[in-house]
């Protein structure tokens, strides 16, 4: 058993991906997608599309061409909460074969507070502190917290190759300003604090 017990900080309808694909329709309440990138490093986005709003987009324009990309998108009118699997329990073959083959993982979320702040966490300190100096001097707040640890082992953000990764936990406050609007159409359009963020984990990561 790990040392680390940390909870699951929102339990969805479903335990895992098999009980979510009997009852949801791919393509129709939710899709994945992804792409392969050669640096060892994989941007994950297991909550995204109206899950957890803007963090595939984040998480996309973080991989960029060099690093490998992948997102599970909640694409429901309503009720995309239910797609929520925990981190921990996050499943779906796709995502987790690509996390697997990966050295490192940067795995994007979203948490409601309304305070403009990224909490860090995760097992890869390298990276990870890399990560914090750089959204630092972009002048972001970036924070760790027990709630948000990202150090057990079965989190998606920890299960590389080298059973460890970051994992980003990016406040709705935040997520609003680098938007023009947040919602489904207008996430499309992106501001100069989007860039900014995306810029500082890109460089932070470049040498990886």
């Amino acid at each position: 058993m790990s040392k680390y017990h940390e909870r699951p900080v929102f339990m969805g309808k479903y335990d895992n991906y098999k009980q979510l694909n009997e009852n949801e329709t791919k393509g129709k309440d939710y899709r994945t997608h992804f792409r392969h990138g050669k640096s060892g490093i994989v941007v994950l986005a297991p909550h995204g599309g109206g899950i957890e709003p803007g963090t595939t987009e984040l998480a996309d324009a973080v991989a960029g061409n060099e690093h490998s990309f992948y997102s599970f998108d909640g694409l429901k009118k309503r009720g995309n909460s239910d797609l929520h699997i925990t981190s921990r329990q996050f499943d779906e073959p796709i995502g987790t074969d690509i996390a697997k083959n990966s050295q490192t993982i940067v795995s994007m979320h979203g948490c409601k507070e309304k305070e403009k702040v990224v909490y860090i966490g995760g097992r890869d300190k390298s990276l990870k502190e890399k990560i914090k100096k750089a959204l630092r001097r972009a002048g972001f707040s970036i924070k760790e917290t027990p709630r948000f640890p990202g150090m057990h082992e079965l989190n998606i953000c920890n299960r590389s190759q080298t059973f460890k990764g970051v994992q980003l936990e990016i406040s709705m406050g935040l997520r609003r300003t680098m938007f023009q609007d947040i919602s489904r159409i207008k996430r499309k359009k992106t501001t100069k604090v989007f860039d900014k963020f995306v810029t500082a984990i890109r460089n932070a990561s470049s040498d990886f």
